[in-house]
């Protein structure tokens, strides 16, 4: 197994971006669901990501696929991460438009991973009101030897990323309450030691 690859979540300004990216995040995520404590508006978005140097990922919550690759390209982000009813819809035409998927999975008894369409199953907490973001962790053990590649989410933070990717296997992490000063904002040391954590094996 090769380094892990790490991406850093709820995002909301410029300079919490390219902490991320110089501390050695592979990814940033920034949401644009309004019900999310992380929103960034619309016009917010252009200058959050351009010029940096990781894969940059816009998250949404069933926004139509067009405004959402739409907005996606015009804002130079290289991904898109889509919850919520339109995720299907959105997955095929992100993909078909040269974008990269994250494709959100709760991780539940007897889960369905997505069809292999060049997506990224990201497994995540269920939770009854959040879309991601909730801070609880899941049993990993629903997640060992799934059979392809995947990035863990739910819950991690500095104080257990290590031991999630010992016992999960995942190949990728994720997290965003975990890492944060307050909502919104980042807590640059966490941030700076989750990717440690993360990636020390």
């Amino acid at each position: 197994m090769g380094e892990i690859w790490v991406k850093v979540c709820g995002l909301t300004n410029r300079a919490d971006v390219d902490h991320a990216v110089t501390a050695g995040a592979d990814a940033v995520g920034v949401v644009v669901y309004e019900g999310s404590p992380r929103f960034v508006p619309h016009q917010r978005l252009a200058g959050l990501v351009i010029d940096v140097s990781a894969v940059t990922v816009l998250l949404s919550v069933d926004a139509e696929p067009v405004w959402v690759v739409e907005s996606a390209q015009q804002a130079m982000f290289t991904a898109v991460q889509p919850y919520g009813r339109n995720a299907a819809a959105t997955t095929q035409l992100a993909l078909a438009s040269g974008l990269q998927v994250l494709r959100p999975v709760r991780a539940v008894p007897g889960f369905v991973l997505p069809t292999e369409d060049g997506s990224i199953p990201l497994l995540d907490t269920p939770h009854e009101a959040l879309h991601g973001g909730s801070g609880e962790s899941f049993d990993w053990n629903l997640v060992r030897n799934i059979g392809r590649d995947f990035v863990l989410a739910g819950g991690l933070g500095p104080h257990n990323v290590a031991t999630a990717v010992t016992r999960a296997a995942p190949w990728g992490v994720d997290a965003s309450s975990g890492l944060e000063a307050h909502p919104g904002k980042k807590d640059p040391g966490k941030v700076t030691a989750f990717i440690e954590e993360a990636k020390r094996r």
